[in-house]
């Protein structure tokens, strides 16, 4: 052999040499192809021949063995040729689309269509698809459905569609009369036995055509047909129907409605009855009567509820839907008001049970204002009638009826109840635990709240009480002692005066000597009251108008001479011991501060004295025809130093508040003449507020002046121009107390809101300030019923008579209390006339919102209610019209 003929051959060999089996070329491509499509259709005539769980299992051979990008593959072919995944519409066309297709079905296909998947049965109870089926046929919702409530329209269909008249001829004649003659007793047993019959056939119809149903049904309709919860109440109803299919339907509807009315929502109005009637013996029963008539009709629950209860309101919005509610006056009430309210409520029924939920403890009741039910009183006539009456209206207790008593009220709700154990422990019987639960929080809150405050102001009551005790008994000892009496029991006198309201020497005889003589005359008569009111009404109606005007004349004397006497306390027991130490060298205060702080308020004093002076030079020659208006017309024009001191009050204040931190002698002496029996109980503030609150008293007693002079009197001109000089300078005074107070506003303002800028301007003043939610929008580009809004963060609206400031508002909780502490910090701030409001209807997913509009962004925000949104729309738009009218 030669070596052409032996390469010749090796490249044969070659062209034949096989990869991992002896049937496939490597290098011979025509032929490998041949040869695979040999195998494949070897294979395939295999595969055709092989069972169905052969060809599984080499299907899953075959796969096992495939790598990524080939299952990929086999992946790509099925998406392109073969539908696998079923998508259902609901949950990808959007939801209007969803609807529209859901509105062309029946009541009876939605509620169908309702078992399906949840998202059907979210879609299909919507109250845009029962709302215009129960407008259809007039029926509309007796109250506005709530925020959160789900089904409303769908609820109160079933509920109108169970309450319709299902009454044969006879039984509607029965109910309602009729037209025709009435028929003889023959005609009449003869028309009864051929509906007996009628009936009868019907039953067996029904019986027959229930049990081809139960073969055939689908397994969608599975949960309508044999539901758990209707099977006992349905089930003995179903051998009575008969008819066609379209009637036994109509029969199933008419069940299924009736059962689920009792689950339905209901809510109470004002008279506490709900707003659903219930069902009559005719519509429960309709042509079928007999003793077997299931009672769909349970007998009612009802709680009373005290208006002592804290927070009561919390309380009835936690009462459940099936359960009368009764808010009854714990004040102005008896027993027998009560029980009418109680039968009134039952409109003649039994109660299957009725709580009482009113304060007290476990052993009485604090039912009403004067009845408190305990032990004790139990068997009192009144009482025990009471109960007795109360038990009769509810049932009996072989029929379950009982009495639950809710005292104490934290520990009856929250705790475990003594007494026979029952399914369910009485709070869950009456009322939602959530709810109660945050009604307990609550009350413990408020319950903090008045520890604190009555820390806080415990004090200031003790002061008080020791201040009116003395008062009280010294006018006692004054109104029961003679005037002897008092001079001779020195030790009496300087016990209560160590005791209670320490008095000075001078000023307890001055007073004792001006109330003894305008008591004097009073105690004459006591002996005798009925006696001395008949002489008391005689002189009153024989007292003439100058007999009233002299008496208004000494009224305004005397509150004159009181006080002065205040003003000359300031003068005596303050502004003259500090110019002495500062005459001697010991200065307490500084003779600036002295001028600051008491220069304005001794030049009314000496005012005041001038005027005092030419009101008792005129009182003591007193006659009909004397004038007092001149003398205050006089004293009108002379009201500079009024002036001065209103103009300069803050900054004393601030002077006393500065040196009193500043010089401990200054505190010192405060804290020796503060609240003393020689200031009349008074610190120095107290008593430079009182020209201040003179000026009203003035107006008050010359109007009494003017009222009881007559027309033609000489007096009655310059009375009237002294009451329009005295009210201008009050209403002055007015108007400087509310800029002091606007001040302090928005230096308030400044301080609780971080990085605010300053606000102090020339009448700039605070209107209103509002909290409210910051939302954001998704999709600003569909309509504003379909938007759906997130809570972002919250904001406190700050509106000022030009300006409007957002400040971002933090909440934070206090470690081991109930206290939150609320932080505010500056976001924006936007003048009035570039503000624009825009008003957001309410819808499904948002409410009590509106937009604001600034030159560069926009805010969505939302108030917690309906009325808080209305009070400030109107505020914000009366004051950016005010603003652009400037």
């Amino acid at each position: 052999m030669s070596v052409g003929d032996f390469s010749q051959k090796t490249l044969e060999m070659d062209s034949f040499h096989t990869r991992f089996s002896a049937w496939t070329p490597f290098n011979n491509k025509s032929l490998n192809r041949q040869l695979f499509q040999e195998r494949v259709a070897l294979i395939s005539h295999w595969f055709d021949l092989w069972t169905n769980k052969q060809r599984q299992e080499f299907l899953f051979t075959i796969l096992l063995r495939c790598s990524k990008s080939q299952l990929r593959f086999v992946q790509s072919w099925f998406a392109e040729r073969k539908q696998v995944a079923r998508v259902d519409f609901s949950t990808v066309l959007p939801r209007s689309i969803s609807l529209y297709i859901f509105s062309f079905l029946n009541p009876k296909d939605l509620c169908a269509a309702a078992q399906v998947s949840w998202p059907w049965k979210f879609l299909t109870e919507q109250d845009c698809l029962w709302m215009p089926k129960c407008t259809r046929f007039g029926w509309f919702l007796p109250y506005a459905p709530a925020q959160n409530e789900y089904g409303a329209w769908k609820s109160h269909y079933i509920a109108c569609v169970s309450t319709l008249d299902w009454l044969t001829p006879r039984e509607a004649a029965a109910v309602y009369g009729t037209l025709n003659e009435p028929k003889a007793e023959d005609e009449e047993l003869q028309e009864r036995q051929r509906e007996k019959c009628l009936r009868k056939r019907i039953w067996e119809k029904v019986a027959f055509r229930n049990k081809v149903l139960l073969q055939l049904r689908p397994p969608w309709v599975s949960g309508t047909h044999r539901s758990s919860s209707l099977k006992a109440t349905c089930q003995p109803w179903l051998s009575r129907m008969g008819g066609d299919g379209a009637g036994l339907h109509e029969a199933w509807e008419k069940q299924l409605a009736l059962a689920s009315v009792q689950a339905l929502p209901k809510r109470s109005n004002v008279s506490g009855i709900h707003s659903y009637p219930s069902l009559s013996k005719e519509s429960q029963s309709g042509p079928w009567k007999g003793d077997d008539t299931p009672p769909y009709a349970l007998e009612p629950r009802i709680v009373l509820i005290s208006s002592r209860v804290p927070a009561y309101e919390m309380v009835v919005e936690s009462v459940k839907a099936a359960v009368i509610a009764v808010v009854y006056e714990h004040a102005g009430l008896t027993l027998e008001s009560l029980l009418c309210l109680i039968e009134k409520a039952l409109c003649g029924r039994k109660a299957q049970s009725m709580g009482i939920f009113s304060d007290g403890d476990s052993r009485e009741i604090n039912l009403l204002q004067g009845y408190k039910i305990g032990i004790k009183n139990l068997l009192c006539p009144e009482v025990r009638d009471f109960w007795e009456k109360l038990g009769s209206c509810v049932a009996t207790e072989e029929e379950g009826g009982h009495v639950d008593c809710f005292a104490p009220l934290g520990a009856s709700v929250l705790s475990d109840w003594l007494g026979p154990q029952r399914d369910r422990s009485p709070p869950s019987i009456y009322f939602n635990e959530s709810k109660m639960q945050t009604w307990s929080s609550f009350t413990e809150l408020l319950e903090d709240a008045l520890k604190s405050v009555r820390k806080e102001l415990s004090p200031l009551f003790r002061d008080l009480r020791k201040h009116i005790a003395g008062r009280l008994i010294g006018q006692f000892m004054v109104d029961t002692l003679s005037m002897v009496n008092i001079l001779n029991s020195q030790e009496m006198a300087q016990a209560l005066a160590d005791g209670l309201i320490e008095l000075s020497k001078e000023d307890s005889k001055r007073c004792i000597t001006e109330d003894n003589s305008q008591d004097a005359k009073s105690s004459l008569h006591r002996s005798d009251e009925h006696v001395q009111a008949l002489v008391q009404l005689e002189r009153k109606l024989q007292r003439g108008s100058a007999e009233k005007r002299a008496r208004v004349v000494g009224e305004l004397l005397q509150s004159e001479r009181r006080y002065v006497q205040l003003l000359g306390i300031v003068k005596d027991v303050y502004a003259r011991p500090l110019r002495a130490a500062l005459s001697s060298h010991r200065a307490i205060l500084s003779a600036a501060n002295v001028q600051i702080i008491f220069s304005d308020i001794l030049q009314i004093l000496s005012l005041n004295r001038q005027f005092l002076d030419n009101l008792r030079d005129r009182l003591e020659e007193w006659s009909p025809a004397q004038c007092v208006g001149d003398i205050v017309i006089r004293f009108g024009s002379q009201l500079n130093a009024y002036t001065n001191f209103f103009n300069n009050y803050p900054v004393v204040l601030k002077t006393i508040e500065k040196c009193k931190e500043m010089i401990p002698a200054f505190r010192a002496f405060l804290k020796r003449h503060d609240k003393t029996t020689a200031t009349k109980m008074l610190s120095l503030p107290e008593l430079l507020l009182y020209p201040s609150q003179r000026f009203e008293e003035y107006v008050h007693l010359l109007y009494a002046l003017r009222l009881h002079t007559p027309a033609g009197h000489v007096d009655r001109g310059d009375l009237n121009a002294a009451i329009d000089q005295i009210k201008n300078y009050k209403d002055y005074i007015d108007q400087m107390k509310e800029r002091v107070k606007m001040k302090e506003q928005l230096q308030d303002i400044q301080r609780l809101v971080w990085g605010c800028p300053t606000l102090s301007a020339v009448n700039r003043y605070l209107i209103r300030i509002q909290d409210v939610a910051q939302l954001h929008c998704y999709n600003e580009e569909i309509n504003f019923s379909l938007r759906v809004y997130e809570h972002i963060c919250d904001l406190s609206l700050l509106l000022l008579n030009d300006v409007l400031l957002i400040a971002h508002r933090d909440t934070s909780h206090t470690p081991f209390e109930r206290t939150t502490k609320t932080t505010r910090r500056f976001t924006a701030s936007l003048l009035l006339p570039r503000l624009l409001v825009e008003d957001i209807p309410d819808s499904k997913y948002v409410k009590n919102a509106f937009i604001l509009h600034g030159p560069t962004r926009e805010w969505i925000c939302a108030t917690e209610v309906e009325d808080e949104k209305f009070a400030w729309l109107s505020v914000l738009h009366n004051t950016i019209r005010s603003s652009m009218e400037k």
